[in-house]
């Protein structure tokens, strides 16, 4: 992804140099591509860049960041501007934003999506920092941004504002993808469906209401074939997902400020209990027996579709409902409907869903929810009565949609006026005299339970 980035910012005409501290890799490229100046010691690298100098860091988040930062420190000037490109935690950014700005150092977190091929060919690109040192690499990063309704990169707020924006977009990502798995679950395991018509299905939802990056790379996987086999490729792949714990940390971030995220937490959850494979094989002859596949129609398709429809938006909710907490929590000012437009070109999650999410937030800027914004609302309630024969027919097949069916929950959680957090607040009371609030007048109350105690 560094190496297409690079030549992203030398196709758009910036004269860079590239270092790596592998020299063997280094070389490598740069006998590739004689035409991008290479250096072999950080020294040689730093004094080869203008002042004020522009470094872009594309290492793997964690000590590799602070490391690559303590190498460079020392040969860099005031004034200039050291962009870091990896799925940092915002916190850790937050940290090295303080830390250069002893230097008088500009220290920008950068969100970066869109993968080896958005790299290339366009990201989108979410940037935190200090608004001076933004101004000096707007130009370069608008020039190599993905191009939709303008460049698909902007300042999102001061300090670690950029790695938020994109820890939330990753946790967004992480439930559209289990909520995909789990519709590809239905129709092959549930139904029965052979891979080439899961993909023709797949390919139709794509062009329609469902487009987005994801459902056409989904598209595209289920239509590979195994070289060697000759069986469709997703089927030899062995179920276990990985991560590399940016959606763990937007579970971990809601639980903090106390905004109900289940869907992404549902789907963390499902890649930890994937990891498990050796234990389920044990557990599938022991637990069950084989559910029988539901024959289905066109009818039962076009309701899954809906289901996948209103359990996206429903994650899409759930996102920025965090992203308005973290940015009043962290004073990051994140302009929402900027997000929504940016992420509409070059990001893993661009959707024509974004479209609408965009003009949300520009007619209503103090939007609480996406479920309460009238476009998304009509579109709910006439997906409601399909999502939840969708979660029957996954419950009596016995296939696990954890993703779907929390968002279902999500949505009539959030739709209740009344919930049984009552009674709840009456036990905290009963076993811990934590009081309770009433419906009928203000205050904190306890009730004296010893009455209510048997020997």
């Amino acid at each position: 992804m560094g190496q297409n980035l690079a030549l992203n910012f030398q196709n758009h005409g910036y004269s860079i140099v590239v270092y790596n501290r592998t020299e063997q890799k280094t070389r490598e490229f740069a006998a590739k591509h004689p035409e991008i100046a290479a250096a072999y010691t950080l020294p040689e690298f730093v004094e080869a860049l203008d002042r004020p100098r522009k470094v872009f860091l594309m290492v793997t988040a964690g000590p590799a960041v602070d490391a690559s930062i303590v190498a460079l420190r020392d040969y860099l000037s005031p004034g200039d501007v050291v962009m870091d490109g990896g799925n940092s935690f915002f916190q850790d950014t937050e940290r090295r934003c303080q830390e250069l700005a002893g230097r008088n150092i500009h220290f920008l977190g950068v969100g970066v999506s869109g993968g080896e091929e958005g790299a290339l060919k366009g990201p989108c690109i979410m940037v935190g920092g200090s608004s001076e040192g933004y101004a000096k690499v707007r130009p370069m990063l608008t020039a190599v941004a993905a191009q939709v309704d303008g460049a698909c990169c902007q300042l999102l707020g001061p300090r670690g504002a950029g790695h938020y924006v994109k820890m939330i977009h990753n946790g967004i990502e992480y439930g559209i993808i289990q909520i995909i798995a789990e519709a590809y679950d239905i129709l092959s395991r549930g139904a029965g469906l052979k891979a080439n018509q899961v993909h023709t299905i797949f390919g139709e939802w794509n062009r329609g209401i469902l487009n987005s990056f994801l459902m056409e790379i989904t598209e595209e996987v289920l239509g590979e074939t195994d070289p060697e086999t000759q069986k469709p490729l997703v089927q030899i792949i062995l179920d276990r997902a990985k991560q590399k714990g940016t959606g763990k940390w937007t579970s971990q971030n809601a639980l903090d400020l106390g905004i109900p995220t289940p869907t992404i937490d549902a789907a963390v959850g499902a890649r930890n209990l994937s990891a498990l494979k050796d234990e389920r094989v044990k557990a599938a002859k022991m637990l069950r027996k084989p559910a029988k596949a539901r024959r289905i129609g066109r009818i039962f398709v076009d309701k899954l579709e809906q289901a996948v429809l209103g359990s996206i938006i429903a994650t899409y909710a759930q996102g920025f409902h965090l992203m308005r907490a973290g940015s009043q929590e962290y004073e990051y000012g994140v302009p929402f409907g900027d997000v929504a437009r940016i992420w509409k070109g070059g990001c893993i999650i661009r959707a024509k869903l974004l479209d609408p999410i965009t003009r949300a937030f520009t007619e209503q800027a103090d939007l609480q929810s996406l479920l309460l914004y009238k476009e998304l609302t009509r579109t709910l309630r006439k997906v409601e009565k399909d999502w939840r024969e969708v979660v029957k027919v996954a419950k009596n097949a016995a296939v696990p949609i954890p993703a779907i069916s929390a968002s279902l929950d999500y949505y009539d959680g959030y739709s209740s006026e009344r919930l049984p957090a009552n009674l709840i607040q009456a036990l905290r009371d009963r076993f811990g005299s934590h009081g309770y609030e009433r419906v009928d007048k203000s205050g904190e109350f306890h009730t004296d339970w010893t009455a209510y105690t048997t020997v």
